[in-house]
């Protein structure tokens, strides 16, 4: 707390320098802060996340990110002992108001987590998890919806002939790109990656990289990462944060050759992290 507060007093206020979307905010976050317990892990945080763009959250461990992600969609719920204040607004309404259906905030945005985690069934099953969910039993929807997906997981090539075998039989990779296929089935709006590349090894890693490219614009994506040149590769705007806080966020380009701070300098160029 001590070192976050010096913090505060370096960095009163958040350098903003963002690459607009075009069609405007997707996310809106206003002093937003989250505590567990007596402690607080993010402080103040203001930022808008870009409508169609990939907007990557960095900062070295334990500065917030993963924590600022799992707030868009109140997955930090699960947590006891959490409180939030300030507010968060999708779709013109506060996320966090008591009145928020989260089951169906959830479902506006899809997620995929740091390691593969593939259902123990088929492919197929997979992929539709989310209609089976709704109650959806139509087969000619269930079909369409699998084509679809694994399409735009870039997935449906390699797998079409084998939609029955089990999931557990893909590759590293498959399975990760299987996982995204499972979180667009439902169609979206917002599209949350916690460092959806970790666990991989490069020429996966570059797959999913690849996807990325091709899904933005269709989505609204949000990505944690710790990998710098992932950030620089795949994103439109790049947030960088540090101990809680929101220190800079701005077109990519101009936060990896350019930043405003000091201290995202020293993180961009390898002097701390």
């Amino acid at each position: 707390m001590v070192a976050a507060l010096k913090l505060q007093a370096e960095y009163p206020d958040t350098v903003y320098h963002v690459k607009q979307g075009g069609t405007g905010s997707a996310l809106s976050i206003r002093d937003f802060s989250l505590f567990y317990g007596a402690k607080q892990a993010l402080f103040d945080v203001t930022m808008s996340v870009e409508n169609g763009l990939v907007t990557a959250l960095i900062g070295p461990s334990g500065c917030g990110k993963s924590t600022l992600l799992r707030s868009l969609n109140r997955m930090n719920d699960l947590i006891d002992g959490l409180s939030t204040s300030g507010e968060i607004t999708f779709g013109g309404t506060d996320i966090y108001a008591p009145q928020t259906d989260v089951i169906a905030l959830r479902k506006r945005m899809g997620m995929v987590f740091q390691k593969p985690n593939p259902f123990p069934m088929s492919i197929y099953e997979n992929v539709i998890y989310p209609l089976r969910v709704d109650g959806v039993t139509d087969k000619r929807i269930l079909n369409e919806t699998v084509e679809r997906a694994l399409q735009g997981a870039a997935l449906w090539n390699e797998v079409k002939d084998r939609l029955h075998e089990s999931a557990l039989g893909m590759s590293g990779g498959q399975q990760q790109r299987l996982c995204i296929a499972r979180a667009i089935a439902s169609e979206p709006e917002v599209l949350l990656m916690d460092e959806p590349c970790s666990a991989l090894d490069p020429i996966a890693t570059s797959k999913i990289e690849e996807l990325i490219e091709e899904l933005s614009g269709h989505y609204t994506i949000v990505i944690v990462t710790h990998n710098m040149q992932q950030a620089a590769r795949v994103s439109d705007n790049t947030a960088f944060m540090y101990l809680g806080r929101l220190i800079e966020y701005g077109d990519t380009e101009t936060v990896f050759t350019q930043p405003k701070l000091e201290k995202t300098h020293e993180y961009v160029t390898g002097r701390f992290g």
